[in-house]
C-alpha cells in the first residue's frame, strides 16, 4: 500500500486512492481470479490495475460514485485477460461475463438491458467512451490496443447496441 501512496504526489489524490483501494481492492481480486482460477495471477493483476488507475487518479470520480466500481473492475478484467494472453492460459471468458453485470450506471431500463445483451468488449468500449468519457487514445492505453482498433471496437459495439434496441422495440 504504501509504495501506492509513494507515487501519488497530491494528498487529496493519494486519500481518493485510498478510499478506493480499500472499498474495491477485494472486488477486483474477485474479478481477476473469476478469469485467471490462481490467486497469484490475480494478485498481479490487481497490481496492474491499481498501478493503472493511479496513472488516471485524477480522472477518476470519488470511490463513492457508483461509476468508479464498474471502472475498476473494468481496468482488473482487461489486466486479468492480458495476464491470460501472454501466460497462454485457457480462459472461458465468455462463461465469467455471462454471470457479470458490470454495475451499469444507466437510468434509462431499455439502454441497460440492451447493454447486458451486447458482447463484453462492446459494453467496455461504450463505457469507457460515453460513461467515463475516455478519449480513444486513452481507451487504447487502458484496453493495451491500437487506437485504430478501438475505434472499430467503438463502430461495433455502436451497430451491436443499435440492433439490441431495434430488437427491443419491434418486439413491444
Amino acid at each position: 500500500m504504501l509504495i501506492y501512496l509513494q507515487l501519488i504526489e497530491d494528498e487529496y489524490d493519494r486519500n481518493k486512492f485510498l478510499r478506493i483501494y480499500k472499498m474495491y481492492s477485494r472486488l477486483m481480486f474477485y474479478v481477476a481470479n473469476e478469469i485467471l482460477h490462481n490467486e497469484q495471477d490475480a494478485e498481479d493483476a490487481v497490481h496492474q490495475a491499481f498501478l493503472e488507475i493511479i496513472e488516471r487518479i485524477d480522472k477518476i470520480h470519488p470511490p463513492e460514485n457508483p461509476e468508479v466500481k464498474t471502472l475498476v473492475c473494468l481496468i482488473a478484467r482487461h489486466r486479468a485477460i492480458d495476464i491470460a494472453r501472454e501466460r497462454d492460459h485457457y480462459v472461458d471468458i465468455q462463461i465469467y461475463d455471462a454471470g457479470y453485470d458490470g454495475g451499469f450506471i444507466i437510468d434509462n431500463n431499455d439502454l441497460a438491458s440492451a447493454m447486458s445483451r451486447i458482447e463484453p468488449q462492446y459494453r467496455d468500449a461504450l463505457l469507457l467512451r460515453f460513461e467515463y468519457g475516455y478519449s480513444v487514445i486513452e481507451m487504447a492505453k487502458i484496453m493495451k490496443k491500437k487506437p485504430d482498433t478501438v475505434r472499430k471496437l467503438l463502430w461495433r459495439a455502436k451497430n451491436a447496441l443499435k440492433k439490441e434496441l431495434d430488437k427491443e422495440n419491434n418486439d413491444e
